[in-house]
């Protein structure tokens, strides 16, 4: 549980609003400490009291929003049920994560590996519901995730992002 809930109108809180809007809509290196201390109507000098860098502010914020993803994904494969058919609940996490990350405009921020991180939770999450359970093929599920939301920033229609999810199998094959 996070200790601190962002008031948007405190000057952390306006940043934090600021960052998820920038990191979402552009990659890391593309937003500046300026543009956001502008969109925030703070000084640069209140972003790194609060957040150290601005590498330390996109943690913040793409904790927050990985852990909205992740909560949604682990909702959907629970909402399938099935737990005989955990292909269908990894494919329906997918699409959802999908879905959610396109429509709050997250295209950058969740479409890039965690920097950084010694694990990949995204990863973890789906790896844990392959039958049967396989890290690889959950690090191999996050990375085409993540390509087809960078696809969509780039200019490819969401539909299309969304058929490449839904056409990936799932399961892992029985060796040779």
């Amino acid at each position: 549980m996070r200790e601190w809930i962002p008031v948007s109108t405190s000057p952390k809180g306006r940043l934090a609003l600021a960052a998820v809007t920038a990191f979402g809509a552009r990659p890391f290196d593309a937003v500046t400490v300026g543009e956001l201390a502008q969109a925030a109507s703070v000084t640069t000098g209140a972003l790194y009291h609060h957040f150290g860098s601005k590498l330390g502010l996109y943690a913040f914020v793409r904790e927050d929003v990985e852990r909205r993803l992740l909560d949604r994904m682990e909702g959907a494969i629970s909402a399938t049920g099935d737990a005989a058919d955990r292909t269908a609940g990894v494919r329906t996490a997918l699409v959802v994560g999908f879905d959610f990350a396109v429509r709050e405009g997250f295209l950058h921020i969740l479409g890039a590996p965690p920097a950084g991180a010694r694990r990949d939770r995204l990863a973890d999450v789906l790896s844990t519901h392959t039958d049967p359970v396989s890290p690889l093929l959950g690090l191999v599920l996050a990375a085409a995730w993540r390509a087809a939301l960078i696809a969509v920033a780039d200019g490819s229609e969401p539909q299309l992002a969304r058929a490449a999810l839904l056409a990936l199998d799932v399961a892992v094959p029985e060796a040779p």
